[in-house]
């Protein structure tokens, strides 16, 4: 070793060094499955996705999940663990479907549609037709096409949610129910319809917690009927309508949502609520927002002392004109609850009241915030879900 030079020995010592850090390592793990973090990279074609996940295709909606197949058909993937495989007309469904995966074969009809906030998406995409049964009568309709077509025998009623008209259901061919999540207090009544072979989907559009969220659910109804495109376009006009009151400045007012119960008890949305966030979203403070619920509840009742304490001072009173009727002025509402002479906004004849559309129009949800923001501003054309209270403004 003496006679190499100290040259050569360094770059050797330095070769094999090379050499060692350039070969391939055996995996540490060569029989172990692949980690969480590698499977959540495959292609989300690959697998379908939790309905807890976000979909690229969705931008508020958060209850469902829209997944294309390979062959062409669609999977809806609903929060409470729901799926449902629609397959375009004059395919056939695969052979290899998953248990408790139910198949929609397209064109969609003879529908049983008790969840009346999903009328406005089946008459927005065309697709009234579909449905043949009604869980509510002619006269409790406040969507159009509804009372039209039952005027005209299109549609008939089939009874409520909770005491179906399975007789007719079944003797005219039904082949899905469409529910609110009502339905899931009445477990007997869901697991009946599915004995009979009827399929049941639950709309859980109540439960999105932005409001486009619930307008949203025209991509679901878009993919049942086969009109993604003409479902992708409405809601993009809610988005923009929303986009546009956002642009605006806030409002610098308060106001409080409510309504009163035979009596004289007044009832708000708990904090977290849609209709909370459409009053923070229109640019005014919402005096009420503080107020909890309890469990999945949409109604707080309150303690006069403590709703006079809190929305006395509100520059606008909103009315809930669904639950306890529509008011006709000011007065009417002072017949409620004398207490009310006292507040500023009935003073200043700041007091509107919704229409009772408004709670069947899911789909409009970009045009209810404008509104809102309308009564709030003073600006823009007159509201299309909201209107005045005439009456004793300042006595």
């Amino acid at each position: 070793m003496k006679n190499i030079p100290l040259k050569l020995l360094l770059l050797a010592l330095c070769l094999a060094v090379a050499l060692s850090c350039c070969a391939p390592q055996p995996p540490a793990q060569s029989n172990a499955a692949p980690s969480p973090a590698v499977s959540a990279q495959a292609p989300a074609e690959s697998a379908s996705p939790s309905p807890e996940a976000e979909d690229a295709r969705l931008q508020y909606a958060r209850q469902f999940t829209i997944t294309p197949q390979e062959d062409g058909s669609t999977l809806l993937s609903v929060e409470n663990g729901s799926r449902y495989l629609v397959v375009p007309e004059g395919q056939e469904a695969p052979g290899n479907v998953e248990d408790g995966v139910v198949v929609i074969q397209q064109p969609l009809d003879h529908v049983y549609l008790t969840a009346t906030a999903a009328m406005c998406f089946f008459e927005a995409l065309d697709g009234g037709e579909a449905v043949r049964f009604s869980g509510s009568r002619q006269e409790d309709w406040s969507v159009a096409y509804a009372r039209e077509a039952m005027e005209r025998g299109d549609m008939v009623f089939a009874g409520k949610y909770r005491e179906p008209d399975y007789e007719l259901l079944l003797s005219e061919g039904c082949r899905l129910s469409v529910q609110s999540t009502m339905i899931d207090r009445l477990p007997e009544v869901k697991e009946k319809l599915q004995e009979l072979g009827i399929p049941v989907l639950v709309d859980r559009s109540s439960f999105e917690e932005h409001p486009l969220g619930r307008s949203e659910w025209v991509k679901f109804y878009g993919v049942l009927l086969g009109r993604e495109a003409e479902a992708q376009a409405l809601f993009e006009e809610q988005v923009r309508l929303l986009d546009q009151v956002a642009a605006l400045p806030e409002t610098g007012h308060s106001a409080a949502y409510f309504y009163f119960t035979a009596e004289g008890q007044p009832v708000t949305r708990p904090a977290g609520d849609y209709i909370g966030e459409m009053l923070r979203l229109a640019g005014v403070e919402n005096l009420l927002a503080h107020v909890k619920g309890q469990g999945k509840s949409a109604a707080v009742t309150m303690e006069m002392e403590d709703f006079y304490t809190a929305a006395r001072e509100a520059d606008f009173l909103i009315y809930n004109g669904d639950m306890s009727g529509q008011l006709e002025d000011m007065e009417q509402l002072i017949a409620l609850n004398p207490l009310m002479a006292d507040f500023k906004a009935v003073k200043e004849g700041n007091v509107w009241c919704c229409r009772q559309e408004m709670f069947q129009a899911t789909l409009e949800m970009g045009v209810v915030i404008q509104d809102f923001h309308t009564i709030f501003s003073g600006e823009g054309d007159a509201p299309q879900y909201l209107y005045h209270l005439e009456g004793r403004a300042g006595q």
